[in-house]
């Protein structure tokens, strides 16, 4: 789903007057590749990368130019597979703290999966730039990851009562924007759910995908901080 959305944002945000100024797309959608927080935490010895790299020299062999990976959890193994795929790929989160620092904001929650809040490449990348971060309490962590396994990725709806509670404690810790930091929580905005002040990762991925394809980004689109 998180993928289709990412399809979708990246239509909506070109500034295309006919189909032939849309971004040319091939996406290749593989679900069954190993789960990254699984792997993160030590919970599976089976490692998505060899995988993911598979994909993205198939990609290169179609033509492809560059690489947009809608998963922030995949981004922990981002030298590796610089390292073995043969074309350039956008990182994510780098692209996200850039984003956040030349809007001058100093604190960020992070809403992620475990693999990325344990893993903390997310978070290293943001210090890199001067920006505080807050992560979840454990017991908020558990409903972060309950709307996105439990219910997301499993096609169940979610409560949104439990993203709220999660919200207002990063909030209370001094989180001027928070960052949706797992691409099914873009969804969550998508329904309407993110009010002021949040940051959709995959937002910033699309911007990024359409510059760097040579088109250009609708106006209505340059502010991503809501």
């Amino acid at each position: 789903m998180a993928t289709a959305y990412f399809y979708e944002l990246i239509v909506k945000m070109t500034d295309a007057k006919a189909d032939g100024e849309h971004v040319p797309m091939i996406i290749y959608n593989r679900p069954d590749i190993p789960d990254r927080t699984d792997y993160i935490l030590g919970k599976s010895q089976d490692s998505p990368v060899n995988a993911i790299i598979a994909i993205g020299n198939s990609l290169a062999c179609l033509g492809v130019d560059i690489i947009a990976i809608p998963c922030v959890t995949v981004h922990y193994f981002f030298d590796e597979l610089l390292k073995g795929i043969s074309i350039p790929i956008i990182n994510m989160i780098e692209e996200t703290a850039n984003y956040l620092k030349e809007n001058d904001i100093r604190k960020v929650g992070i809403m992620a999966t475990d693999g990325t809040v344990s893993a903390g490449f997310f978070t290293e990348e943001l210090e890199k730039k001067g920006i505080g971060t807050v992560i979840p309490s454990i017991a908020s962590q558990k409903k972060i990851m309950g709307i996105i396994y439990d219910s997301i990725k499993a096609n169940m709806p979610y409560d949104i009562n439990e993203f709220r509670l999660v919200e207002k404690e990063l909030r209370d810790a001094g989180a001027q924007v928070i960052i949706l930091g797992c691409t099914e929580l873009s969804l969550l905005k998508k329904d309407g759910y993110a009010g002021k002040g949040f940051l959709d990762v995959m937002e910033v991925l699309a911007v990024k995908s359409i510059e760097f394809s040579g088109a250009s980004v609708k106006e209505e689109y340059k502010n991503l901080i809501t």
